[in-house]
């Protein structure tokens, strides 16, 4: 029995007792999410159990080196080597894994062995794995049954022994790391046992967010019969001792007779001390395993009954569902039960009662579809973040958060795209002391002396030059394109905030991606600082250095870099001579051959010709056929990404998730509307997969979607009706969606009119078509 089937089985049945069952015309609750999907491949995401948004995910880690090991597990690995608390989902990057727990019985063995030969170390083969929304359990082959679930800053384990002795080892050197010869630099750890039986313990790690700080305490619901700490290089402490200090520490648990009653174990974590990790256990009081499973099954009832769906195939059902789960893990919490967290300054602040912090903010990725799907379906949600956000830019050296994690700020990727975030919320009705923000952001924006990480060099060459030149910084030719983006998100919190003259300069400045597209041959194309382009140009190479790992755009090449823009699409149009020459470049760009150079990086999948669905640059390039006037187009390739794109599999993800951002995509794209400008406010319509939707925005409002006629065959718009009147315009404004209502999309198997007028074309740049 493969896992989609223990899926479909009676492991779902708590979540699935706890989604309101349809009633009074209602539409039926979503399918149940897998949340297996994405674990194999290269989705990096995991299945173990986590809130909604929580800061605890614990969940099994099979391997912790390369790639695919980012989430901690993937699919193919076939051995676990324990249970940790800590994870990212869907990222290119890996981090996390704190606190492993090993339960099993034998010889005890204190290195994990690898994934060919497990039986070298404490890695188990398993079997029997099922996972829900909130828990997660598996038999592994020493006979221990394991189970999971979590509070939001604490996680439960239960385990069954078999008769007879067992132990469970405390792992604290396991850590993400790049090569499994390669150990990750750990400083400043410590494990304590103190005279109740509380395990305490605190590591500073140095892997991508370098030198953050986790601090766990856990108890168990039964005394081990004998404690052995361990300290760097696996030597034993002495007997006796209570606590060991170092790098690389372990702590195992012995236990007579393991199995003459389940063994409980609850973890508080923080990223602040010890205490904060101790106050998490009040979230967990006594040991009611089944309750705090239960109370998180409704949690993420709650959350997964926002968007509900009938019609499509029922693969698609639980790709909607399993999409929705993903979309609601990160950001992660980050804040202590007392207010206390981490500033991004390093320095430890307390929020007021009813705020939070949060990380794992993956903005590069999420600005694009899901933070404004967050905006839409979860606006509670979005205001926290939002505050938290701005509050963020204003405690960091760097301003604007870029991929802010466990209190530090990783400056992976380019730009600082959390404005977009903060813009598209304003623009959107979200209220927040944006103003407050504003010192750090215009800095940001024109202060040439103000702290760069990685993500935003070559500013200088950015506003002398009006382009950043591709023979002074890397991935020169997406920096400029981005940079503008960013400036053109800026001006929307200028004039929030009151600045208008600084909002106009630097709408003008969101202009400069124009600086590199040559008009001459039609594409993207590198520019060196004396202006001169790039020869000979080849548009599917990404550099045109000899060095391997030089890159002139951000894990893309030219064709893709050449529809990156988001803001200024009438412009775009123009550079190509405008409908005509646009549409048929974007025909090249989706038609033609999918031919990478030896050096593409591996972000670059799921291609249709040379466009990239695995990677966020162009995941709004389908939409653009709308505003040339060919919407027809966009409903035929956005139906078609949707259905070959996405399966309900372990490599069911083109690509990585994301921290949602692909879940987001379909999410959104599904619904038959995707905002190709965020922080424009309004939504482009593509092509609905369903035949009715039902969408919660928050209060009593409800988004109600029926797409009459609707087939695999018949992915084409014929109209458009909005609370019962005809609507021509081929997008809708956020404004009116977020009042809820009923929008019906009449579908066919060809081709129609429908929004083809210039007066129906999306905004852009603050204008229309006309």
């Amino acid at each position: 029995m493969d896992r989609r089937e223990l899926l479909a089985g009676a492991g779902l049945a708590t979540i699935a007792a706890t989604l309101p069952a349809g009633a009074g015309g209602r539409t039926p609750a979503a399918a149940k999410p897998d949340l297996f999907f994405g674990t194999g491949g290269h989705g990096h995401t995991f299945p173990g159990a986590s809130m909604p948004w929580g800061m605890v995910q614990l969940s099994p880690d099979t391997n912790v080196a390369g790639w695919d090991a980012c989430s901690g597990y993937h699919q193919s690995d076939g051995s676990i080597m324990g249970f940790s608390h800590t994870h990212l989902s869907g990222t290119g990057i890996g981090d996390m894994l704190d606190v492993l727990v090993v339960p099993t019985r034998g010889l005890l063995k204190l290195v994990p062995g690898t994934p060919e030969k497990p039986e070298d170390g404490y890695r188990q083969r398993y079997s029997n794995e099922q996972a829900e929304p909130g828990s997660y359990r598996v038999l592994l082959e020493s006979g221990v049954a394991a189970e999971l679930t979590v509070t939001e800053r604490t996680g439960l384990h239960r385990y069954h022994f078999p008769k007879g002795p067992g132990h469970i080892l405390i792992d604290f050197a396991h850590c993400k790391q790049e090569k499994a010869e390669e150990p990750i630099r750990i400083d400043n750890a410590s494990l304590d046992l103190d005279e109740y039986g509380t395990l305490t313990g605190s590591r500073q790690v140095f892997r991508w967010a370098a030198g953050r700080h986790i601090h766990f305490a856990m108890q168990l619901s039964r005394r081990p019969n004998r404690v052995q700490f361990f300290g760097d290089d696996d030597k034993p402490a002495s007997e006796g001792s209570k606590g060991v200090k170092g790098h690389r520490l372990k702590v195992a648990l012995f236990f007579d007779d393991a199995g003459a009653a389940p063994i409980e174990i609850k973890t508080g974590i923080s990223g602040v001390d010890v205490a904060g990790a101790r106050a998490a256990l009040a979230e967990a009081p006594g040991w009611d395993f089944e309750g705090k499973r239960a109370a998180a099954a409704r949690a993420w009832a709650r959350v997964l009954d926002r968007v509900r769906v009938t019609g499509g195939t029922a693969e698609q059902r639980t790709i909607m569902a399993s999409a929705l789960y993903h979309a609601s893990l990160a950001p992660t919490l980050f804040t202590d039960r007392d207010g206390r967290y981490v500033g991004l300054d390093q320095k430890i602040r307390t929020l007021p009662a009813g705020e939070r912090a949060y990380s794992a903010y993956s903005l590069w990725d999420t600005y694009r579809a899901l933070h404004p799907l967050l905006t839409l379906i979860q606006p509670e949600q979005t205001a926290l973040l939002v505050r938290d956000l701005l509050r963020q830019t204003q405690d960091s050296p760097y301003g604007p958060p870029v991929w802010p994690l466990q209190g530090f700020e990783t400056g992976c990727m380019i730009g600082w795209h959390s404005v977009s975030v903060l813009a598209e919320a304003q623009a959107k009705g979200i209220k927040a002391d944006y103003a407050a923000a504003w010192p750090n952001i215009r800095k940001r924006a024109f202060d040439r002396d103000y702290k760069d990480s990685d993500s935003s060099l070559g500013r200088g060459d950015y506003y002398d030059l009006g382009y950043v030149a591709a023979d002074k910084t890397w991935e020169s030719v997406s920096r400029t394109q981005e940079y503008a983006y960013d400036d053109w998100a800026m001006a929307v919190i200028a004039d929030a905030a009151g600045a208008h003259d600084d909002a106009a300069t630097l709408r003008k400045r969101s202009l400069n991606y124009r600086n590199v597209i040559d008009r001459s041959i039609g594409f993207a194309r590198p520019r060196f600082a004396d202006g001169s382009w790039w020869t000979p140009y080849d548009p599917i190479q990404i550099g045109h250095m000899p060095k391997p790992w030089w890159r002139d755009y951000t894990e893309a090449n030219g064709w893709q870099a050449t529809f990156l823009n988001q803001h200024d699409v009438y412009g775009l149009i123009d550079l190509f001579g405008g409908d005509a020459g646009f549409e048929k470049k974007l025909d090249a760009f989706f038609n033609g051959p999918s031919t990478l150079p030896a050096n593409a990086p591996p972000d670059i999948a799921g291609l249709v010709g040379q466009y990239a669905h695995g990677n966020e640059p162009d995941q709004h390039a389908a939409y653009l056929y709308a505003y040339a006037g060919a919407p027809a187009k966009t409903q035929a390739m956005v139906r078609r990404l949707l259905t070959e794109m996405y399966k309900d599999d372990p490599d069911g993800v083109i690509g990585n998730d994301d921290c949602g951002q692909m879940s987001a995509w379909f999410i959104l794209s599904a619904l038959g509307f995707y905002p190709v400008d965020p922080t424009s406010a309004v939504y482009v319509f593509g092509s609905p997969l369903f035949d009715t939707m039902e969408v919660a925005l928050g209060g009593d409002r409800t988004l109600r979607i029926r797409a009459p006629g609707n087939a695999a065959e018949h992915p084409y718009i014929q109209s458009v009706r909005w609370n019962g009147r005809p609507w021509t315009r081929n997008w809708i404004a956020h404004a009116d969606l977020a009042q809820g209502g009923e929008l019906v999309f009449d579908m066919g198997p060809r081709p129609s009119r429908f929004g083809t007028a210039r007066k129906d074309r999306p905004p852009s740049y603050g204008r229309t078509a006309t």
